[in-house]
């Protein structure tokens, strides 16, 4: 999934770039309209983070022209605007959500994710080796053996399917799975990681799930 962000902070841009890469999505940054329209043409893009407030062109003239020439990419619109006026004209020019600054970047992934979803680019179902889940029935399997998982093993078991064979770190998985503000002994991400190994390989299957010895985790097979 490819992002394209658009914003005249050069600090947000990078910022909201390591956020989305660390979500596993290909980003590219235009700093102004102009820039975006031009990106917007040369290749293809599966949503767009829109800022509103930018010189030139502002973020309601590229919605309304993406949208004129008959473009239907997801557009999510950053705003530091919180009157209902401003998000009313952001989403009579086209865009598709709309979300005020200052913003959690959990809050800004889901809802590109949710966008994605609902423009029938985000997969619904997640699969690695004989691994499969279905994000919209939480179903988990192992090949045809059912898998029932509890809420933060679902969570820990998402967060490893959108990041296969990349090594992930410890701290990394805390922050993405439990929040910026989880306040978890330092064994706990051991302890649900275990029990999310004899889940997956309770049927005899093989581990999918490696440690790296004193960085994290990964999932790949040995």
């Amino acid at each position: 999934m490819v992002i394209l962000v658009v914003d005249d902070d050069a600090g947000l841009r990078r910022a909201l770039r390591r956020v989305l890469i660390s979500e596993g999505f290909e980003v590219e940054l235009a700093e102004d309209g102009e820039a975006a329209l031009a990106r917007l043409r040369a290749r293809s893009f599966d949503a767009v983070v829109l800022d509103v407030m930018m010189p030139g062109s502002d973020g309601i003239e590229v919605c309304e022209r993406l949208r004129s020439e008959g473009g239907e990419l997801p557009v999510l619109m950053l705003t530091a605007r919180d009157a209902v006026r401003d998000r009313v004209a952001g989403l009579q020019a086209g865009a598709d959500d709309y979300l005020v600054k200052p913003f959690a970047n959990e809050e800004l992934v889901a809802r590109i994710r949710a966008l994605l979803r609902r423009a029938g680019g985000g997969a619904e179902t997640m699969e690695f080796a004989d691994l499969r889940l279905d994000l919209l029935t939480r179903d988990a399997r192992r090949g045809e053996r059912e898998i029932e998982l509890s809420p933060i093993e679902f969570e820990l078991l998402e967060f490893f399917l959108r990041h296969p064979r990349q090594v992930l770190a410890r701290d990394l998985i805390y922050e993405r799975v439990w929040g910026y503000d989880a306040s978890l002994s330092s064994n706990s991400l051991d302890v649900f990681v275990g029990h999310l190994r004899r889940k997956l390989e309770a049927g005899g299957e093989s581990r999918l799930i490696q440690t790296v010895r004193g960085v994290g985790f990964t999932l790949r097979e040995r």
